[in-house]
């Protein structure tokens, strides 16, 4: 599964990214992140670079879905 998180920190091919108050580093050699972009991660690699708008909507549609696993 890729998550979306939030770069806050980069250092060399390493960013440390906010995934919502869980924060890990990742590989980004394969996207050109920046701090403050949002990344998606797969095993430990940033695969894309998201806008702010999209990475938002997919944070909150993880959020209804981890809501809804917390009810069954």
């Amino acid at each position: 599964m890729a998550i979306p998180g939030k770069v806050t920190k980069i250092r060399g091919d390493e960013a440390y990214v906010d995934f919502g108050g869980v924060r890990r580093w990742a590989n980004v050699s394969l996207v050109d992140a920046k701090v403050g972009s949002y990344v998606i991660v797969h095993a430990g690699f940033a695969i894309q670079v998201l806008d702010e708008r999209e990475a938002k909507e997919t944070l909150k549609l993880w959020g209804q879905v981890l809501e809804g696993a917390k009810d069954a």
